[in-house]
């Protein structure tokens, strides 16, 4: 037998033998025999159906033990609108295995997105339209330094008992701010946190006035401007026959 024989020989032995090995990897052959007949999910999740989350998985799980693309899996279970982060693995004989993590929302971005607490950004579920949730804005790879300022804001404002509703931060770097008496507040790009100091340390001395502060201007080195709106409408006084029965009950008693 000459080695060119030999040789072909070798290749067919081993075609052979791999090809059936490929074929069931591949789910050609065999995703009968060793089906993914279980789903076992890990993790707290209450907003991603059980259902959803079946429907997406089955198409993978129908490869078989063998064949199944863990990573195809796991990147369709993540484009599901609540699902933050997942993990696909598989346990013989049978049982594929999801960890489930799903966002939690902190804030809104802009006007269609929210934040989550991991500081991903995710569109806004129908349901969450109308959730109670700080606004906050700015650049997307800007979400970590947004977060900072609003909650170093909200520890300056909070001894004044204002809290912080808005927080935005436009294309060029520059802060503003609405609170919850609707002050806005233009802080600027530089100093944002001193500035913000300054004008917590005269909010009690400007608490007393009679018109509410509408607009605050902090771009200033040394101080800041203010624009007040229109004062509140004085209380109507009493009608003098309510008046005189106050009095005389007081003298009766």
């Amino acid at each position: 037998m000459n080695a060119v024989l030999r040789i072909f020989v070798w290749l067919l032995a081993l075609s052979v033998v791999a090809l059936p090995v490929v074929a069931v990897l591949n789910g050609w052959v065999g995703a009968e025999r060793w089906p993914l007949a279980k789903l076992r999910v890990h993790g707290e999740f209450k907003r991603v159906p059980a259902e959803q989350l079946q429907q997406v998985v089955l198409p993978y799980a129908k490869s078989g033990f063998f064949a199944v693309k863990l990573q195809d899996a796991q990147d369709a279970i993540e484009t599901l609108p609540w699902v933050e982060s997942a993990q696909v693995r598989k346990q013989w004989p049978d049982v594929l295995e999801i960890t489930l993590v799903e966002h939690k929302p902190f804030a809104r971005w802009g006007n269609d997105r929210l934040l989550s607490e991991q500081g991903k950004l995710f569109a806004t579920p129908k349901k969450l339209q109308d959730l109670e949730l700080p606004d906050l804005d700015g650049p997307d790879s800007q979400t970590e330094e947004v977060v900072a300022l609003y909650n170093d804001a909200r520890a300056l404002f909070a001894p004044a008992g204002v809290d912080v509703k808005r927080v935005t931060m436009d294309a060029r770097g520059s802060w503003s701010l609405v609170l919850s008496n609707g002050t806005e507040v233009v802080v600027g790009r530089d100093d944002a946190r001193s500035r913000l100091q300054r004008f917590v340390r005269v909010l009690p001395q400007l608490a007393n006035q009679a018109a509410p502060i509408e607009r605050a201007d902090l771009r200033y080195t040394n101080g800041f401007t203010l624009s007040w709106g229109t004062p509140a409408p004085a209380a109507p006084a009493a009608p003098a026959e309510t008046a005189n029965v106050a009095h005389r009950t007081q003298e009766r008693t």
